[in-house]
């Protein structure tokens, strides 16, 4: 699976040139040849939709390249797992096969869509998880629902590799032993000894840790999502020592991880973050009800789609996506700030809710994504504003 991280979502809201092509579809884990087959028909439909878009023959030539070349990638197609998004522009290339699946869409715009990728977006559910050995490094993201192995490019994979010792000198101030929570067989390099043979081996460690620490802040810079640890007591203790990530979390997993597979750490981490994102989010509901009639809420979509383009919506509630989930049609007219909004679609409109969306994270605000029911007043979003309405100021626009 391919990771969606901030730095992906912010190439996308910054892309600039137009059209804005994002295609969605879902995958069957072990038939790549079908879904290959079915995604090579939705390439069809979108041939058939980027004349309107006033593009010529060698513009639409040149967009179609990078979706025919999936077609032309078998090794990309047999590790599908339940869904795929593909963003494309004259700018930018992005496929990502999803851990969830997702409705099928061919959506041509000035704008990504990136409504079906809110698992990914929301405040409220993603998190990452390290898993550390002297064996293995691995960082996970998730979300309630999803978990998925990220890249390590530019942070060590294993001890050795991060110190660079051979296996002599790691002999002569480790020595293996059962690894805790793991069963007979299972070993894990420990430190032994007395005096500067156990000191330098601690020393190994904190510095092991500590190269670990500094790849991970260029691989989570812009994050603010939670890190937990997964591993033995010892060199979890160690790398706390070692630690510049600001939200990393307090309870850990403990035992050896290199024992579980990516859905049993995403399993035994939630309970660790779960009450975290429920008090966030019980908390901001509470406050739109508390600020109901002062000038800092809306349920309105119209003011929704202003203020989100004005930079003006601090917390958005967004319905969690669902199949048949209706799709909010209309134009935006930034010049004077009119919304349409029109219960049949018509040629040239958008989704106005990933409009909302596409804004409201421009400009840093962050997206709950709820059960219908559970968003307040029950409306298709709601949203609580930086400043009551007598005391907004126009923002910089999208």
């Amino acid at each position: 699976m391919d990771a969606f991280t901030h730095d992906d979502l912010k190439a996308l809201l910054v892309n600039h040139q137009t059209p804005c092509i994002s295609l969605f579809r879902p995958t069957t884990r072990g038939v790549g040849h079908e879904d290959s087959k079915r995604f090579k028909n939705l390439v069809g439909e979108l041939e058939e939709r980027l004349p309107a878009s006033g593009q010529g023959a060698s513009e639409i030539k040149g967009l179609l390249r990078p979706a025919q070349a999936l077609l032309d990638d078998p090794p990309f197609w047999q590790n599908v797992s339940q869904g795929l998004a593909v963003f494309i522009s004259p700018e930018i290339v992005r496929p990502y096969r999803l851990p969830i699946p997702v409705p099928e869409q061919v959506i041509v715009a000035e704008r990504f869509h990136i409504r079906p990728m809110l698992p990914w977006l929301t405040g409220d559910g993603r998190f990452y998880v390290l898993a550390l050995s002297q064996k293995n490094v691995r960082l996970l993201q998730g979300t309630h629902f999803t978990v998925q192995e990220m890249n390590l490019e530019g942070v060590p994979r294993n001890f050795q590799e991060a110190l660079q010792y051979d296996e002599v000198q790691v002999a002569r101030t480790v020595h293996s032993h059962p690894a805790s929570g793991g069963r007979a067989g299972t070993q894990e390099a420990i430190a032994h000894g007395h005096g500067a043979g156990i000191d330098s081996a601690k020393e190994g460690l904190l510095e092991f840790c500590q190269r670990v620490d500094r790849g991970l802040q260029r691989r989570l810079k812009n994050e603010q999502a939670p890190l937990v640890l997964a591993g033995v007591d010892y060199l979890l203790a160690i790398y706390r020592q070692a630690n510049t990530y600001r939200r990393l979390a307090t309870e850990q997993v403990e035992g050896n991880p290199d024992r579980l597979s990516p859905q049993e750490l995403h399993d035994r981490a939630w309970p660790v973050v779960e009450p975290h994102f429920l008090e966030a989010r019980r908390q901001t509901a509470g406050l739109y009800r508390q600020m109901a009639g002062t000038g800092r809420t809306t349920n309105d979509l119209i003011d929704i789609v202003r203020a989100a383009y004005q930079g003006q919506i601090q917390f958005l509630f967004v319905p969690l996506a669902q199949e048949n989930q209706p799709i909010h049609s209309g134009r935006f007219d930034p010049a004077n700030q009119q919304v349409e909004i029109h219960e049949r679609p018509k040629p040239g409109d958008e989704d106005l809710v990933n409009l909302a969306l596409v804004c409201t994270l421009m400009h840093k605000g962050t997206i709950y994504s709820l059960e219908p029911e559970e968003i307040p007043d029950r409306p298709a979003l709601a949203a609580i504003f930086w400043l009551p309405l007598g005391e907004r100021r126009s923002q910089k626009t999208v």
